[in-house]
């Protein structure tokens, strides 16, 4: 095998693929990235067993040439090494060659690394994944709903189908949740042609937080396939899959009011930088709660109390308050993040009384919705 390609475009490729290599993998291969030249461009791919990523890097763009290729084979080189000497590569000319079954020649330059690979032929194949229950979103669209979702998963393993998000396709509707019980982020959106053989599956966080670095902020669609085991997000040149989660997702439709006692719309931003005030004060180990109190003339009070520190009181105006008065307190941290997922719009908070879960929606749209359970004080 032997080909010359530019530095950057190969970089920009393995930047891609080592977002799914783990060094804590217990098949050595998986350690490394595998090459696949062919008559066409380079095949890049990387995996943990959970997530795999694949990136091609065509011969010939827009009439360009990127790749020379003077003859075609596969290698497995250490990923970590590889990528590093990529890098630091003195020139953007790089031509890579294996002679003798696995030595490998890296040449830039002045400059010739020699890496002894593995081969290829022991690396495991790709998932298989039947193309009957498809269906397209936009790229950035995607990004948002991930944004939107993916830091309500439970951080603990206690029960592994909390860890992912569940999505849901109902009524061409795609519908997605996570919660890890004690807050719950759902995202609603209008798809056209959704798939009706799987109706849900859970999608590990890890791959979703991995998925967001490598979409660019395009309207490109993304061409998803899910099967009963593993998901496939396809780009322009990237194949992206994943392990789904095993185990049934609660039902948490019915954890949603339908009825509130209290009212109340406000700034989100200004909220947000309120309770990020008083979080400063919020006693790390009481789980970091602040108290929200509805005060009379459309107002509300946030404070926070610290024997060890001190406190910190501010009222803050609103657009309005409709219902019953009410004093509750719940974690700084769980309402800084619902408040980031809506974005400083304008938010509506509905309460259904001082121990009950709450919700937030952004008051002109209704496809995001953050509950949060409050938190017992005495």
């Amino acid at each position: 095998m032997k080909f010359e390609i530019m530095r950057d475009r190969l970089l920009d490729g393995l930047n891609d693929v080592t977002k799914a290599i783990s060094s804590k993998t217990t098949i050595p291969i998986l350690t490394g990235i595998k090459i696949d030249v062919t008559d066409n461009g380079v095949l890049l791919t990387g995996s943990d067993a959970d997530i795999t990523i694949q990136t091609f890097i065509p011969a010939e763009e827009d009439g360009n040439q990127i790749i020379n290729i003077v003859e075609t084979g596969s290698i497995v080189l250490q990923a970590r090494m590889f990528n590093e000497i990529v890098r630091k590569l003195p020139t953007n000319d790089v031509e890579i060659e294996v002679k003798n079954e696995l030595q490998t020649h890296i040449r830039s330059g002045k400059t010739e690394f020699h890496l002894i690979g593995s081969d290829a032929s022991e690396y495991p194949l790709l998932p298989e994944i039947s193309t009957e229950n498809r269906f397209e979103i936009p790229a950035d669209l995607l990004k948002s709903v991930i944004r939107e979702t993916v830091f309500a998963v439970a951080a603990s393993e206690s029960r592994p189908v909390l860890t992912g998000v569940n999505w849901n396709i109902e009524n061409d509707e795609l519908i997605c949740v996570a919660t890890d019980s004690h807050r719950l982020a759902r995202r609603k959106v209008k798809l056209e042609n959704l798939p009706n053989g799987i109706e849900s599956v859970v999608i590990p966080g890890k791959s979703l937080n991995e998925l967001n670095k490598i979409l660019g902020e395009t309207s490109n669609p993304i061409e998803i396939t899910m099967s009963n085991q593993q998901i496939l997000f396809k780009t322009d040149h990237v194949l992206f899959f994943s392990r789904l989660l095993e185990g049934n997702y609660p039902d948490t439709s019915r954890l949603i009011p339908n009825e509130f006692k209290t009212n109340i719309k406000l700034d989100g931003k200004t909220f947000l930088q309120a309770i990020d005030r008083a979080s400063l004060v919020a006693r790390e180990d009481r789980n970091n709660v602040v108290r929200f109190e509805t005060l009379e003339d459309d107002a509300v009070k946030i404070s926070s109390n610290s024997p060890e520190i001190g406190k910190v009181e501010e009222q803050i105006p609103v657009e309005s308050i409709e219902g019953e008065k009410l004093v509750i307190s719940f974690s700084a941290k769980y309402m800084m993040e619902a408040l980031k997922a809506i974005d400083g719009q304008e938010v509506i908070i509905q309460f259904t009384g001082a121990m009950r879960p709450f919700i937030l929606r952004s008051v002109h749209d209704d496809s995001i919705l953050q509950l949060i359970l409050p938190v017992r004080t005495y």
